[in-house]
């Protein structure tokens, strides 16, 4: 009885039409989705787009004081004083003591012995870590000093059967190559040079992602096709004109494969000495959308479907109400017929 019951609910035309009701809902949900990542998409290729989204949803006045109090605590002045410029670009009041703090810190680190100290550093050693270091380590690789030190070093062990690093030997090599352009050139190929020294730096100290070390491998070590490794060296030199030698060091442990490079130098094009900031705060998630054409074709195989839906409860709707309204005017001319033969006089 309950199953006769159930079966005349299935059948019955409102079912159909809560059905078409249910997927039109559906369909719209589903587009309006589509139509969303399909923005988001457009957006693939903007960085600076992208970045600004991701701080909308996640950069307020509680993540900057935090991450401002962090880069203090651990001695990243540098960090510390992007955070501040990004919260003054955003308009996000941060605490002034604290503010106080970062330019205390910095004033600090700027004195000429401290400054003089990292030069050398960066000059005997070959890794930067800040702009006096860096100064120090592109003096070395400017006057082939670094360079010479570097495929000397590896180049000796490799000989000696020991265990040598191919990325050193080879960004040395090209090294030396771009130093004699840029005394060819009159220092039009400098960007490079730095971006180049940056990149030996992070190998050395490995800061330099291993994924966009394994793609460019290859051409590192053969100078003779190194146009990718002078393009990942022209976008690193780019970073740093722009956003500073941790900005570009960051970018390189960040990056996963050469064109994340370039959008990192667009965006440091942007946003200038914020960049460090973002790139701590969001990650890839800066360069890179979680949406992709495949999200955008699961929307739009919903949707289809969805529409699908409607269309077959309506048809079902309205064939449904016409077999009802056809069986109920039968069944009327039924008995207006029996009405009217019971009405005839009975025959004697």
């Amino acid at each position: 009885m309950g199953e006769r019951r159930f079966m005349r609910l299935v059948r019955h035309p409102a079912f159909a039409l809560v059905g078409a009701v249910v997927f039109a809902l559906a369909a719209t949900v589903f587009v309006c989705g589509g139509l969303a990542t399909r923005n988001q998409v457009a957006l693939a290729d903007d960085p600076v787009r992208i970045s600004d989204r991701a701080l909308d949803a996640r950069f307020n006045r509680q993540t900057a004081e935090r991450e401002i109090g962090e880069a203090l605590a651990s001695g990243d002045v540098d960090l510390a004083q992007s955070f501040v410029a990004l919260a003054a670009d955003r308009g996000v009041a941060v605490d002034p003591a604290l503010i106080a703090k970062v330019k205390d810190a910095g004033v600090k680190q700027s004195s000429i012995a401290n400054t003089a100290g990292r030069f050398v550093h960066g000059l005997w050693t070959g890794e930067p870590s800040d702009l006096a270091s860096l100064a120090g380590t592109a003096a070395g690789d400017l006057f082939v000093f670094g360079d010479i030190r570097d495929a000397a070093r590896e180049g000796t062990r490799y000989l000696m059967g020991e265990r040598y690093d191919p990325w050193i030997l080879g960004l040395a090599g090209v090294g030396i190559a771009i130093t004699a352009a840029t005394y060819a050139s009159a220092g039009v190929t400098a960007p490079e040079r730095v971006g180049l020294s940056l990149v030996k730096a992070a190998r050395r100290t490995g800061r330099l992602n291993p994924a966009l070390m394994a793609r460019a491998a290859r051409e590192a070590v053969k100078v003779e096709e190194a146009g990718g490794v002078v393009a990942l060296a022209e976008n690193t030199g780019r970073i740093e004109a722009k956003a500073g030698t941790q900005a570009a060091m960051d970018s390189l442990a960040l990056a996963e494969q050469p064109q994340d490079m370039a959008r990192l130098a667009r965006l440091s094009a942007a946003k200038g000495g914020k960049t460090r900031a973002i790139i701590k705060l969001l990650g890839r998630a800066a360069i890179v959308l979680t949406a992709s054409t495949l999200d955008l074709a699961m929307w739009l195989i919903w949707a289809a479907f969805a529409l699908f839906g409607f269309c077959a409860s309506c048809k079902s709707a309205v064939e449904r109400l016409t077999q009802r309204v056809l069986l109920r005017g039968k069944a009327r001319r039924l008995r207006e017929m029996e009405s009217r033969l019971l009405a005839l006089p009975a025959r004697p």
